[in-house]
């Protein structure tokens, strides 16, 4: 008997037109002879379910149910598509935790963990995880140029602590630069991390479970044509995503440990891609996400086909995994 899939898509921050483009690419890829696929838009002012004639139902929030016409329908399981709030930071893994609904993502814990910037490294530290010097400021804070300067250097990344897609992050060369980046970074959370430029090659290594163990995918190499991996870089073709990226043997595995190991460390779920950047030959972790793009052009997906894992099969195997 077919499963009843819900795609959340959408959400309430910034990235909720590529979360739209996520949803639409599993959505399209699932195999329709296993799955009835419903996308359901998760906003602030509305959760509905789109049907193929863009004809919105509301969600019932109590049950996560859509009555269409005379129909009730119910689900077997949430592919969880919304990159940042509410997908991403353990709002929505919560909300289906209590209502006994399998999802693909992680748990609430490391959903919230690991889009907390700042505490996300701080749990990670002490099992050596080499990580970027960093300097710690909240809304209201004073700013105290001199000591951000003294504890990360120059240049320096500014950026929220709650976000994703590269927004709300400034790379900042000059003192005189730093205020107008902490204004920048506080439109998009009320949480700063400012962290040391680290320079040297930069690759995302993508870690899922598949077929009930933990795989590592090829890495990716990232090389911006712009200052740094920014959203334009991102999302507009400015930039080159070189899979398998062109390090030293010794390096794969090097990062390829660390990914797998951060993954252990944190319990997860799911699909994960974590940002290291290589500083002296030793892989410096930047960020772990755990909702990443799901588009035919995003990194993960990229590195599951240079794995023979077809974006059907990545995506089948999720929910199947969640099933479980």
């Amino acid at each position: 008997m077919k499963k009843n899939i819900a795609i959340i898509m959408g959400g309430y921050s910034s990235e909720y037109e590529i979360s739209i483009q996520s949803g639409n690419m599993v959505f399209q890829s699932l195999n329709p002879e296993k799955y009835n696929a419903y996308r359901i838009h998760i906003f602030k002012d509305k959760w509905v379910y789109v049907d193929a004639k863009n004809t919105e139902y509301p969600v019932d929030k109590n049950d996560f149910s859509v009555k269409v016409k005379d129909s009730i329908i119910t689900f077997d399981c949430v592919f969880n598509a919304i990159h940042g709030s509410p997908g991403e930071d353990g709002h929505m893994q919560s909300y289906f935790e209590l209502l006994d609904l399998p999802h693909t993502s992680c748990g609430m814990y490391q959903a919230a963990l690991t889009f907390n910037k700042r505490d996300c490294l701080s749990v990670l530290k002490p099992y050596g995880i080499k990580m970027a010097e960093s300097y710690h400021l909240n809304l209201g804070d004073t700013i105290h140029e001199d000591a951000i300067i003294n504890k990360v250097g120059l240049p320096c990344f500014v950026k929220a602590n709650k976000a994703g897609s590269s927004f709300g992050i400034t790379k900042v060369y000059k003192k005189e630069g730093i205020k107008n980046a902490i204004e920048m970074a506080y439109k998009e959370d009320d949480e700063i991390i400012i962290e040391s430029f680290l320079d040297g090659t930069e690759v995302s290594v993508g870690v899922i479970k598949y077929q009930g163990e933990t795989k590592v995918l090829p890495i990716t190499e990232i090389v911006s044509n712009n200052d740094f991996f920014d959203y334009k870089a991102k999302y507009l073709g400015e930039s080159e995503e070189i899979t398998p990226a062109r390090i030293t043997k010794e390096q794969t595995h090097q990062v390829n440990t660390i990914a797998k190991r951060i993954y252990d460390i944190l319990k997860m779920n799911g699909f994960s891609r974590s940002e290291f950047i290589f500083k002296n030959g030793e892989p410096h972790l930047i960020e772990v996400n755990t909702v990443p793009g799901l588009t035919q052009a995003s990194i993960l997906p990229k590195q599951a086909s240079v794995a023979g894992i077809s974006m059907r099969d990545l995506f089948g195997n999720a929910i199947e995994e969640a099933l479980k």
